[in-house]
């Protein structure tokens, strides 16, 4: 009896031993996942989350469903390798992770990039098919699928922007409080990254005053969605929108690249911020290994008389002749930008059809240009400034050069009368690189502006083969990537303005190699929008731009940037007065640094396009400890004055204020200026301009 007691005893200590590890090691593991999830705080985190989740055995932040199973049921055992690659910048490490499948022969490579100076990851994902035949079908890659963990519960709120339809509200601010289960869902139109509906660039503010800036590199149909999964987490899933294709052997496919910047601060604009300085750190264009600084420019086009239309009347002579007159005024501005319409083709003449019906004609017009662009980009180089040239080289025209001599090129679609230049195939992608290339180097071009004026899905969509789904959406996305960067690679000082009816394809890729000197097609010149479009996205892009169209202050302010376009009449009475002019310049070269600095939205984002509102914004440089407020009271506006709480100032220092409108100097406490000062605007619609500055 006694030995029967003894080992009850025994046998119920043991069991209880054995519920008490089974209880510590699922709190360990439990614990385990959510550090795992837990979103990033700083640099170190961020190089730790990565080994944590691109490791042997573990299944890593991205998805796809291959022959039919879900990678999350196999990749985790599949054969995986790691290499360490040389960076490119040596503020970055490389990691290339491999993920085999012996079996199938499918690798999936992702290139992994962290930051020695930013709290930062983002990968590209390359699959690749090492086998003698086909692949099973491959499909529904999801560039990033994974969960954020916050540490507390609270209300997560998606911070995102419309994109550019040649309105108003293009690039409009989005601020969603999101729903537990309730998905947002994002992609832009007609296969143009920003395009209307979308803008890859987004901040997932999470409770605890943190969260994550991602960005989408893909210059095509995008999605993102983000789905709040429960009190304290939230998943974001992005790729490519369509593809469900087999690979054929030894072939090779890159996916959207993911960028995640991770954030904390008790204003979410820490992380807008730390952005802006990201991009201009790494997804800028370096010229002499710093990120080049976006020019005032001046155009050719002042409004020739009709049939004339852009530059179609546009002669050496006419041209040269401008290019005197801004030296003649002492107006010079950086670039001389020459728009659509110089090639052959073009003219007054209708029945020749205009700078639209002509693209594809990539030869100098020698009626009007008898001796190429070269005189005319000499008698620019000669006054100091630059020369820019427009191209739109993936939309055709039916009859141009490149339609009669290469026509297996192009894609065409049935009743449309724009033919997509193939950027997929190797041979036009290599004829169209050197064709550009030439023209840049023998006519002395020295920015390459490239526009982009139809929408390219429907004839992706119609070129793909059954069991190919998005193969021409990835051949042609890569085939424009490698087109720039040869380019890019050729001209070491070259600029690229990346336009698409102004700002329709900006995206992590596009912004590494080029930015939008011209950001919307909205109406020209109407200021009130163009105030519209800098603050929505200055949240994100320290570099864009747009024209100014008259000297007034008003009109001024409202197209100020990081870059501009002077798009003043010099030659005839309805002209801008010159003195105007020479201080307008001026004006804009002082204020142009504090747009490459941090940024702070002071009035609401939301019904800010109305014609009856304040809008105010301030952009401070925090290593001069000084910065500027614009503030625009519109034609509708009631009040004389508001109230706005600055940032970025010290608590503790002194400030003097400048009212540059008024003449008037006054100091401020960082404090007082931290909870609020009142702008005062006596007139409507008019404009305050303020610079400040700490008092040692």
């Amino acid at each position: 009896m006694k030995l029967t007691n003894y080992a009850s005893f025994m046998y119920f200590r043991q069991r209880l031993h054995f519920l008490f590890v089974l209880f510590i090691f699922g709190m360990y593991s439990n614990a385990i996942g959510q550090t795992e999830n837990r979103i990033p705080q700083n640099i170190t985190d961020v190089k730790q989350w990565v080994s944590q989740h691109f490791a042997k055995g573990k299944t890593p932040p991205f998805s796809f469903i291959f022959n039919g199973k879900r990678s999350d049921e196999f990749i985790s055992t599949w054969q995986f390798e790691t290499e360490k690659l040389m960076p490119s910048d040596l503020d970055t490490d490389e990691t290339s992770f491999l993920y085999s499948d012996p079996q199938s022969g499918l690798v999936v490579k992702c290139i992994v990039t962290t930051f020695n100076d930013f709290p930062a990851v983002e990968w590209v994902i390359k699959f690749s098919n090492k086998s003698g035949k086909n692949s099973p079908l491959l499909e529904k890659a999801a560039a990033i699928d994974f969960s954020f963990n916050s540490k507390e519960n609270g209300i997560f709120t998606l911070h995102h922007n419309r994109g550019s339809d040649a309105q108003r509200n293009d690039f409009q601010p989005i601020d969603e409080t999101m729903k537990i289960g309730k998905p947002i869902y994002m992609t832009p139109v007609g296969g143009r990254s920003s395009d209307n509906t979308a803008f890859p660039f987004f901040n997932i503010e999470v409770p605890g005053g943190q969260g994550i800036v991602a960005a989408v590199g893909w210059t095509g149909k995008w999605y993102a969605n983000i789905l709040q999964s429960d009190e304290k987490s939230v998943s974001l899933q992005s790729g490519m929108e369509k593809m469900q294709l087999a690979l054929n052997p030894s072939e090779e496919i890159r996916t959207p690249k993911i960028s995640l910047l991770f954030w904390k601060g008790a204003d979410r604009m820490k992380g807008h911020n730390q952005f802006r300085q990201f991009i201009l750190a790494h997804h800028s264009r370096k010229i002499n290994g710093k990120y080049a600084e976006y020019p005032l420019s001046g155009s050719f086009d002042y409004g020739d008389p009709e049939p004339c239309g852009e530059y179609n009347c546009l002669t050496e002579e006419f041209a040269v002749a401008l290019v005197k007159r801004y030296q003649q005024f002492r107006i010079l501005p950086e670039v001389f930008w020459l728009d659509a319409g110089w090639y052959t083709g073009c003219g007054w003449d209708k029945a020749k059809g205009g700078w639209w019906q002509n693209v594809g004609n990539w030869t100098v017009d020698k009626e009007r240009f008898p001796r190429g662009l070269k005189p005319v980009s000499d008698a620019v180089h000669a006054t100091g400034a630059r020369f820019m040239v427009w191209f739109e080289p993936e939309r055709v025209s039916p009859g141009s050069m490149i339609d009669k001599e290469h026509p297996e090129w192009l894609i065409k679609l049935k009743g449309n009368d724009n033919y997509l230049f193939d950027l997929g195939n190797k041979d036009a992608l290599a004829w169209l690189t050197r064709l550009i290339g030439d023209l840049l180097q023998n006519e002395g071009i020295d920015n390459y502006r490239q526009d982009f004026n139809f929408d390219p899905m429907p004839y992706w969509e119609a070129n793909d083969k059954p069991g190919r789904i998005g193969i021409s959406e990835i051949r042609h996305i890569e085939g424009l990537y490698a087109f720039w960067d040869s380019l890019l690679s050729r001209f070491p000082n070259l600029l690229i303005d990346n336009c698409a009816s102004g700002g329709r394809r900006l995206d992590l890729e596009t912004t590494s190699r080029s930015s939008p000197l011209w950001r919307t097609d909205y109406q020209y010149g109407e200021p009130n929008g163009y105030q519209c479009h800098t603050y929505g996205l200055n949240f994100y892009l320290p570099i864009h731009g747009t024209a100014i169209y008259k000297t007034d202050n008003y009109t001024l302010r409202s197209g100020l940037g990081a870059t501009a376009v002077m798009n003043w009449e010099v030659t005839g009475k309805a002209s801008e007065p010159i003195p105007a002019i020479q201080k307008r310049i001026q004006d804009f070269k002082n204020l142009r640094p504090y747009y490459y600095c941090e940024y702070y939205p002071l009035t609401q984002s939301r019904n800010n396009t109305g014609d009856n509102v304040w809008l105010a914004y301030q952009m401070n440089r925090p290593a001069l400890n000084d910065g500027i407020i614009i503030a625009f009271r519109r034609g509708g506006a009631n009040a004389e004055s508001i109230s706005v709480k600055l940032s970025g100032v010290e608590t503790d220092g002194t400030y003097e204020l400048f009212f540059e409108d008024y003449g008037l100097h006054i100091q401020k406490s960082g404090r007082e200026m931290l909870e609020g000062i009142e702008l005062t605007i006596p007139q409507k619609p008019a404009s305050l301009l303020i610079h400040y500055h700490k008092i040692n």
